[in-house]
């Protein structure tokens, strides 16, 4: 009953404050957003990340650094510093315990998208998530030179249906001066949504990267591939940036990388996409950790806020506490008050947070998508978020203890008294 009255008192006084009050929630409420904002951004970063490709054993690049490779091949991020030539690639393919290749062909893009030549194996080996295989939401994969098979945010993004044509520029920039227009892409297929790169990629033929750097790339115009994206004798590239490799038996791994690493007739790489992906969690470790520790100490400042607006409030409630005092209430009643409305300004500003944070998200969900390739899948608040809320709240009522005992030792006749 006494609990009662007593919240029944904090949020009529806080009403009575309603302007401090809804200040005062608004700062905390921002801070809380602020961290569960990142934390939620980095765990989504990570999770985007880790499920972009799975299956691989090995990707194969020329000779960097093994994080920039892993970026460029899977993550369409950056830029090769060379490329593998085809006998090299070939090789590669046909070592003792290759289950199969994927050839990535890069450079080239279509109105801010990167364009990937690659052949029909990537449809088949490709693997992201948890074991989960590409598949097309319309039309089918390509079988001739100009053919192009889009990725879910291509399509959408640009309006495109299958039977449309596409002109592919040379570069990667959004803008681009040189654009491939003899030989227009027909779009053959559309592939459902994976939430990774794949969905911002343009997949076209082998063959028709080599043919729109052609002299007369016309000429290759409906002309058929085989299995590995290339016309035979006609159109086989010479060179391709990268290769994805899948082994009979990962116990091959080590072997097939000193191979490739200690390869005499050009300079490769091999990597293990998850030890290097383990390595760009160390790198970019320290920011987060930073990230995280300045949100912290902005629901620090927010809670210090709070701390002085108790502190500043005391002198104007003086009088309260004593007319409180008079009627029968104790002073642990006034010292329980302060706690209290401590503790709802906070638990409410907190929650407040977290629903923010999350409704805002779930609303900016395309644009990040769009704009970052980043997919913020959706969902309800987590242990995290619950900690944060109970942390803040538990923080405040600490905090409020100073306050609160200094108005506990107030007096009935310091508070009646008129102070000049």
């Amino acid at each position: 009953m006494r609990g009662r009255v007593l919240v029944s008192l904090a949020f009529r006084s806080l009403a009575n404050r309603r302007l401090t009050a809804g200040l005062t929630v608004l700062s905390v409420a921002v801070s809380v957003a602020l961290l569960i904002g990142v934390d939620r951004l980095r765990t989504e970063a990570r999770t985007s990340f880790t499920s972009t490709i799975s299956g691989a054993d090995l990707i194969v690049g020329a000779r960097s650094g093994p994080i920039n490779l892993l970026l460029y091949s899977v993550f369409r991020i950056g830029d090769a510093t060379n490329n593998i030539s085809w006998d090299s690639y070939g090789q590669i393919a046909a070592r003792p315990g290759v289950a199969w290749t994927i050839p990535i062909s890069l450079g080239d893009a279509h109105r801010g998208f990167r364009v990937l030549g690659t052949d029909t194996g990537y449809f088949t080996h490709y693997r992201f998530g948890r074991e989960r295989s590409l598949e097309l939401a319309q039309g089918a994969v390509f079988a001739r030179v100009n053919d192009a098979v889009l990725g879910a945010d291509v399509a959408n993004a640009l309006g495109y249906a299958v039977g449309d044509r596409i002109i592919v520029s040379h570069g990667i920039g959004d803008v681009s001066f040189e654009h491939h227009d003899e030989l227009p892409f027909l779009v053959t297929g559309i592939l459902r949504r994976t939430g990774t790169p794949v969905d911002r990629t343009v997949h076209v033929t082998l063959a028709g990267i080599e043919a729109i750097h052609a002299a007369d790339p016309r000429q290759y115009a409906g002309q058929s591939v085989d299995a590995a994206g290339i016309v035979t004798g006609t159109l086989e590239p010479d060179a391709i940036t990268a290769c994805i490799v899948g082994l009979n038996s990962r116990l091959m791994v080590f072997s097939l990388q000193r191979f490739i690493n200690e390869y005499e007739r050009e300079p490769l790489m091999a990597i293990v996409p998850g030890v290097t992906l383990q390595q760009l969690w160390e790198l970019v470790g320290v920011a987060e950790m930073a990230l995280l520790g300045v949100s912290a100490f902005v629901i620090a400042a927010g809670l210090v806020g709070l701390l002085t607006t108790l502190l500043t409030s005391l002198a104007e409630r003086r009088r309260e506490m004593a007319v409180l005092r008079s009627m029968g209430a104790g002073p642990g009643m006034v010292f329980g008050l302060l706690v209290t409305e401590a503790v709802i300004l906070a638990g409410t500003a907190a929650v407040a947070g977290v629903t923010v944070i999350h409704a805002g998200m779930f609303a900016a969900r395309p644009f990040v998508l769009e704009q970052f390739g980043l997919y913020l899948a959706p969902g309800l608040p987590g242990w995290f978020d619950g900690a944060v809320v109970a942390v803040v709240t538990i923080a405040a009522g600490v905090i409020a203890a100073l306050p609160a005992w200094r108005a506990y030792r107030y007096s009935l006749a310091d508070g009646l008294s008129i102070r000049t």
